[in-house]
Order: structure tokens, then C-alpha cells, then sequence
């Protein structure tokens, strides 16, 4: 294993399992997993893709285990994974943990779907805490619009004093972001990167300035990209050298990695545009041209 960055952010380059053990035990306010889903995806040329299901779950028990074991007694955890693998994530985890909510991750896509079955439009996360009576949940933080009270102006005849409902209200357990395409700023090389908008609403919600914020499975690093910019701390881990460089740049904890000067590559888009301005330079803007 190698360790870059400092004590505030801090990007473990190994396995998950073995990184998940060097750390403290009771040491973590709030874990965000988001491992490889088995589904046979690439991941710059390393297909995830095990022997046998059964397989894969007993990786995933083992990583569970351990971060349940980082997790202080008051932490968060949010875990995904495929739609066809939640069922055991949360049998597994319903013994060890209070699940308080089960959030569907809604998206549309226009890319191909099912034709002889209904395509999935959606991924699950769990949402658990070790104490159900003591745990952070910072309701304020991410509010948003109540429909029936900002737009519809009903009236709550239940109170002593008939109101208009409130204009705002915790998220219910479906959230509706976009998932993370090609043009978008946001965009990384990556074939599931998570969108910006789902962290800030897990670590808004789940931690406090100053906490410690995992990802064990960090891919774009977007956990700890969003744990740098609400001012919390954040360890994440990746085994991929593409996705450390990802990981450095994102964060701002090295300008090169192994010599390599770290910068984010050029969209198709970025270069034509960037061909269109360079060739409209050459006239003047009655289209005459600039003699050199």
C-alpha cells in the first residue's frame, strides 16, 4: 500500500480489504461505499466480474464487516450496490446495523434499455446507523421544496389553526439526480462515477465540519471532492493507478504522479471547440483573411 496527502485528506493507493484493516477501528463519522456492483463493467481494462455470486458476496461481507468495525459508535453508513445484490447487503446488514432508510436512486437514460423486460432506471442505497437513538442527521442542511405548500398552498386542517403546509422538507427515499454524462463539468473518466449533488446530500446530511468522511472503493474520488468542499475530513481508498491520479488532481495533493504531470484530459467536445476558436482567429470578423 501507498499513503499520499495529509492528516485531513488522505488517499490510501491498495486493496480494500487490506487498507480497510490498517485503519483504526471507532475512527470514521461517515462511510460512503460504492463497490464494484459484479455486473461485468470495465474499469480501465480490469473487468469486475467474480466466479460465482457467491464469490462476490463473500468479498462484500468481509469489506462490510470492516467498515462497520471503522465506524464510531454515533457514525453513518451508506452503502450500494446492484439491484440484485441489495437484498443480501440487507439481510447481512439488518443484523449488525439500524437501516433507517432505503433510497431509491432515480435517473433517466437514453441509452439502450430492456426490450423484453422493464430496464432499471434506478440504484438502491442503504442508509444505516450503529445507534438509531444517537446518530448525526442534519435535517436543515438539505432541505427542499414541499410542493404542497410552495406551490399548491394547500391547507392543513389538522392543526389547532387551519395553515398552509411548510414550503420545504427532508428529501423522502427517492432522489432524482442526473447520473454524471460526458459533457457535464463534472464529468471524470470513469464507467460510474456518482454525481456531485448525491454526495453533498449524504455528507450534508451525515457529518458535521471537521468529521471523518470514508470511501473505500474511491474511484473519481468524488466522496472525498465534496467532503474537501464542506469542510470535512476524508480517506479514500482505490487500487487503480488511473483513478489515484484522478484522486491527487481532484484533491490538489500532488501535481505529478510518477513523473506524470497531472491534468484532466481533453473532451472530443473541448478539442473541436477549441479548433473552431483557434480557425476563426485567422479573420477578421467580416471573414477577410489575416494575412501572417
Amino acid at each position: 500500500m501507498e499513503t499520499f496527502g495529509n492528516d485531513i485528506h488522505k488517499i490510501i493507493h491498495g486493496d480494500a480489504l487490506d487498507a480497510l484493516k490498517s485503519l483504526p477501528d471507532s475512527s470514521v463519522d461517515l462511510i460512503f461505499a460504492d463497490p464494484p456492483y459484479n455486473i461485468g463493467k470495465n474499469f480501465n481494462g480490469h473487468i469486475e466480474k467474480w466466479k460465482t455470486e457467491e464469490a462476490y458476496l463473500d468479498w462484500c461481507y468481509q469489506w462490510l464487516d470492516l467498515c462497520i468495525q471503522k465506524l464510531k459508535p454515533r457514525g453513518s453508513f451508506y452503502v450500494m450496490t446492484a439491484t440484485q445484490f441489495m437484498p443480501y447487503f440487507d439481510i447481512f446488514l439488518r443484523k449488525k446495523l439500524d437501516i433507517l432508510s432505503r433510497v431509491v436512486w432515480s435517473y433517466d437514460s437514453s441509452g439502450v434499455q430492456a426490450k423484453k423486460y422493464f430496464g432499471s432506471m434506478y440504484e438502491p442505497i442503504l442508509f444505516c446507523v450503529k445507534d438509531k437513538n444517537n446518530y448525526t442527521f442534519n435535517a436543515n442542511d438539505i432541505l427542499v421544496e414541499a410542493k404542497t405548500g410552495a406551490k399548491r398552498k394547500l391547507i392543513d386542517y389538522r392543526k389547532a389553526v387551519p395553515s398552509v403546509y411548510s414550503s420545504e422538507k427532508v428529501p423522502g427515499n427517492v432522489w432524482d439526480f442526473p447520473r454524471v454524462r460526458y459533457r457535464m463539468d463534472e464529468y471524470e473518466n470513469h464507467p460510474t462515477q456518482k454525481p456531485i449533488a448525491l454526495l453533498e446530500r449524504i455528507i450534508k446530511a451525515s457529518s458535521n465540519e471537521g468529521d471523518l468522511v470514508l470511501d473505500p472503493f474511491s474511484g473519481t474520488f468524488t466522496t472525498c471532492f465534496v467532503a474537501k468542499k464542506l469542510n470535512r475530513n476524508s480517506i479514500g481508498i482505490e487500487l487503480q493507478d488511473e483513478y489515484i491520479k484522478i484522486g491527487l488532481r481532484r484533491l490538489q495533493l500532488a501535481d505529478e504522479y510518477k513523473g506524470e504531470k497531472l491534468h484532466r484530459d481533453v473532451r472530443t467536445f473541448e478539442t473541436e471547440k477549441t479548433a473552431n476558436i483557434n480557425q476563426t482567429t485567422l479573420f477578421e470578423p467580416n471573414g477577410t483573411y489575416i494575412h501572417g
